[in-house]
């Protein structure tokens, strides 16, 4: 699917860990699908994170995205399962898709290891593309990247900070 000519939405919301950006399409069914997301209050921090094929060619900002952006509030609330189900559109090599889809399946709590994920992809030997699969994610929370962490402790790398890593650890720990 070609979207340099589709239009999509944003919308920034408050969290307790900093404002939380998402960029959604909508379907023709009225089915949100986020593109891209993150703590920050910048769409054109965003952008650059989409597939060049899914890019959409002009964003306009909303107040607040049905089925998204309150998904998002209940998850800093508590209800860790209200993201899990909401549609993402990420496009690359079939290894991070296929990485993307592993990360999804991932409970909220229960971190993995970037050698476990390399595993639970179905490439044992490929911790740096696992890395690679993290760190080239642009849904963040959706496609929770957060929940893999280095086997020498620690939470490692990650696009919006450690503070971030660390508190979405925590939550997800103490829920």
């Amino acid at each position: 699917m070609t979207t340099s000519t589709t239009k999509a939405r944003s919308a920034t919301i408050d969290t307790p860990i900093g404002p939380f950006t998402v960029i959604v399409i909508i379907d023709t069914d009225g089915t949100p699908t986020v593109l891209a997301s993150g703590w920050t209050d910048s769409t054109g921090e965003l952008l650059p994170l989409i597939a060049p094929d899914l890019r959409p060619s002009k964003v306009e900002a909303v107040d607040h995205i049905d089925g998204v952006t309150d998904r998002v509030i209940a998850y800093h609330r508590g209800d860790l399962h209200a993201i899990d189900d909401v549609a993402v559109a990420q496009h690359s090599g079939e290894f991070l898709e296929h990485a993307w889809d592993v990360l999804r399946a991932v409970p909220a709590g229960s971190p993995v290891t970037y050698t476990e994920f390399a595993a639970k992809s179905g490439r044992p030997r490929a911790v740096r593309a696992a890395g690679s699969a993290c760190s080239k994610n642009a849904a963040a929370l959706f496609v929770p990247c957060h929940r893999v962490v280095p086997s020498t402790g620690g939470v490692g790398h990650f696009r919006w900070g450690p503070p971030v890593k660390n508190w979405l650890l925590a939550h997800e720990a103490s829920n």
